[in-house]
């Protein structure tokens, strides 16, 4: 029945694409309709009124919007179904698929790391069901039409189902092509832009060197093993060192696919030319789907990690959470910044892994499960709150027409619903307390607190300094937020479209928000719901679960022992409720008092206006000032003056652009060498069949010699 399920999931997914084909084919359709009702007149008389209303001009598309997200929102419930049954029952499903190919099965194996992740998929993709007709509603369809849209939407869906599903290397290459190209397909969708196209191109360059890492990566355990089931992987005996190659290949692969720093540089460029809540699927979800690989790879196929694993995962976390804040800081793109801070969260499920491995190596299979399950845990809380934020952002730029900050402002009173939710994504990702971040990197402070264990004397400086570069990275996530909440919704408006914009009118994209928004705020008052789920993945993989299961109940929460630290969020909502309504006594005890609104003391200026408020540069500068170094940053101050003396200012202009120091060191390089490169190998185009003849002799020659 899980299984069923779970094959239930991807075939709804792959059917919603499919129907999505039929957008264009309504004359099609209605020529079916009258050959069977000529052929068969007195049959489904009422079926065929039903069916002729359905394929009236005005009604056909937006009723096959309807269906086709509803296919896709029953593949997220089969998916979440699947998922939470097979981690509860702690199940291994295995199964074969012929496909009419004997010699080579697709061999599945559900377990509750699979289910895990199936049930972040499912839940994202319900959320985006309920939100998408009315978002795409808006897309004209001669230029973007919702055929191609629905199309590789289902298949993108469908591809991370079966990357989980995968149980031998061929099967995972082939389904984990289909989610990168599939997604390719969605980042182009408005090819028209430039822009659109150049982000799309590095996305697929960098997926497929990514999964040429991969396929290496396989190679070298399958050389090892006696084929490429991942059974025959797991009793495959690698040397040491063969084992770090592969590892190696593996962080490079799914390293590139997750974004993690340096080679991150497709995420920004990607997801804010993406429709929002393809972007919203591609941050929450597919980044996990690259997460899921690396702990399948690492912990289930290699087996015995090492700690050196450890402390390179640790050191890479720590560099892309750190790195991946300060450039969400400097952004006023809003999707933009949002991709940069999903850099900066996978870099915390990285450090959190790294740790894991290290306590795992050095014989302390309990921290190793307290790390796993706080990178799993907060992988599931970053797949929540930054679909709620991207999906957000999506609402904004629907009624805005805007994705920079700088230009937004008023909001809250203009669109109270999306900014209570947005506000409740802000609140979600900056780990305030009561919501489900928080949990999450206690948890990882609660795995990094432990290092006295360890012996080693490099490990018990390197991850206290990584713990206080969590400190700092979750200080600037909370100052970064600020600056989005308050110049998006606070304040004056900006620009015309803000002070037009209105609430959404499509209640579907207000309640797949909503849906997210829940669960964060449940989540962050009853962790331990998800943490005995996690359990069961720590369980199967390590053989390990929590010292104290879930601690000491519903209750309390503590990961390690109640003498060291514990954390009780329904008594800290208590508290919070209890101080609110002290508060709201307090102020409103005298019934005679009579509360009256004022504007604020404005310093004697004769009125506010948006050119006075706080942009969200100058919001970030001391910021910017004290972390200068880790940015390439141009600024510009042009002043023209007028006057008999030149001395008044007229007009000033202030230009700021700040890049990525990736391009500039890494990639740049790089594509100078293979330019270089590519004009050395020109040389021998001569143009002169002969000698291209001699070329393919010699090359066979030296293949024969190579065989023999």
């Amino acid at each position: 029945m899980i299984l069923l399920l779970a094959y239930g999931a991807v075939l709804l997914s792959f059917a919603s694409g499919l129907l999505a084909l039929m957008m264009n084919q309504r004359q099609m359709l209605l020529d079916l309709c009258q050959y069977w009702y000529k052929k068969f007149p007195d049959r489904h008389k009422f079926g065929r009124s039903i069916f002729e209303n359905a394929l009236k001009e005005r009604r056909y598309p937006h009723l096959l919007r309807q269906v086709v997200f509803v296919l896709l929102g029953l593949s997220g419930i089969f998916a979440a179904l699947a998922g939470v049954s097979v981690m509860l029952g702690q199940e291994i499903i295995t199964d074969q698929i012929g496909l009419g190919l004997p010699w080579l099965p697709w061999h599945v194996r559900f377990d509750s790391l699979s289910g895990f992740f199936y049930l972040i998929i499912g839940i994202a993709v319900t959320a985006v069901s309920l939100y998408g007709p009315g978002y795409v509603h808006a897309y004209d369809e001669s230029q973007h039409p919702f055929a191609v849209l629905g199309l590789f939407t289902g298949l993108f869906v469908s591809g991370m189902l079966l990357v989980l599903l995968a149980d031998d290397a061929f099967f995972f290459m082939i389904a984990w092509e289909l989610m990168s190209v599939a997604s390719y397909f969605l980042v182009a969708f408005q090819h028209e832009n430039p822009a659109n196209r150049r982000a799309a191109f590095l996305y697929l360059l960098m997926a497929e060197v990514g999964a040429l890492a991969i396929i290496l990566g396989f190679g070298v355990l399958a050389s090892f093993a006696d084929g490429f089931t991942f059974d025959a992987l797991r009793e495959a005996k690698l040397s040491t060192t063969w084992a770090s190659i592969a590892f190696a290949l593996a962080l490079l692969g799914f390293g590139m696919k997750a974004g993690v720093v340096p080679i991150h540089v497709w995420l920004p460029e990607a997801h804010p030319v993406a429709p929002s809540h393809i972007s919203a699927l591609m941050s929450g979800v597919m980044l996990k789907v690259a997460l899921y690989g690396l702990i399948r790879f690492c912990y289930d196929l290699i087996g015995a990690v090492q700690w050196q694993w450890g402390v390179v995962l640790l050191i890479v976390g720590t560099i892309s959470a750190l790195g991946g804040v300060l450039y969400a800081m400097m952004q006023t793109n809003l999707k933009r910044l949002l991709a940069y801070s999903s850099v900066e969260n996978i870099g915390i499920i990285f450090m959190v892994l790294g740790l894991s491995m290290i306590f795992m190596a050095n014989g302390h299979p309990q921290l190793a499960a307290l790390g796993l399950l706080a990178a799993l845990f907060h992988a599931f809380n970053h797949a929540l709150f930054k679909n709620l934020l991207f999906l957000g952002a999506g609402i904004i730029q629907h009624q805005t027409h805007e994705l920079n900050i700088d230009l937004m402002g008023g909001l809250i009173k203009r669109m109270p619903q999306t900014s209570k939710l947005f506000l409740v994504g802000c609140m979600s990702i900056s780990s305030l307390p009561l919501f489900n971040g928080f949990v999450s990197e206690w948890l990882a402070f609660q795995t990094a607190l432990q290092v006295d264990i360890l012996d080693n004397g490099v490990l018990r400086s390197l991850i206290p300094v990584s713990a206080a570069a969590l400190a700092l990275t979750a200080a600037l996530a909370a100052a970064c937020f600020v600056n989005v909440f308050g110049m998006i919704f606070l304040g004056q408006a900006r620009s015309r479209h803000s002070e037009k914009a209105h609430e959404v009118k499509e209640k579907g994209m207000l309640a797949g928000s909503a849906l997210l928004a829940g669960l964060c705020f449940f989540i962050g008052i009853f962790p331990g719901v998800i943490i005995h789920l996690i359990n069961s993945v720590a369980g199967q993989l390590l053989g390990q679960t929590l010292p104290n299961d879930t601690a000491l109940g519903w209750l309390w929460l503590a990961p390690v022992s109640s003498e060291q630290a514990s954390y009780s969020p329904p008594l800290v909502l208590i508290a919070a409720l209890i101080a609110a309504g002290i508060s709201f006594w307090y102020l409103r005890r005298n019934p005679a008092t009579v509360m009256r609104r004022a504007e604020p003391w404005d310093c004697g200026f004769g009125g506010l206006t948006s050119r006075m408020q706080y942009s969200s540069s100058a919001f970030t500068m001391p910021l910017r000032r004290i972390f200068a170094g880790a940015w390439i940053i141009e600024e510009q101050i042009g002043k023209e003056m007028q006057g008999a003396m030149n001395q008044d200012v007229a007009t000033i202009r202030y230009q700021l652009q700040i890049q990525d120091h990736s391009w500039s060191r890494l990639y740049q390089p790089i594509a100078q060498g293979v330019n270089k490169l590519a004009k050395q190998v020109g040389r021998i185009q001569t143009g002169n069949i002969r000698v291209y003849l001699g070329y393919s002799f010699v090359t066979l020659l030296f293949m024969l010699w190579v065989i023999s």
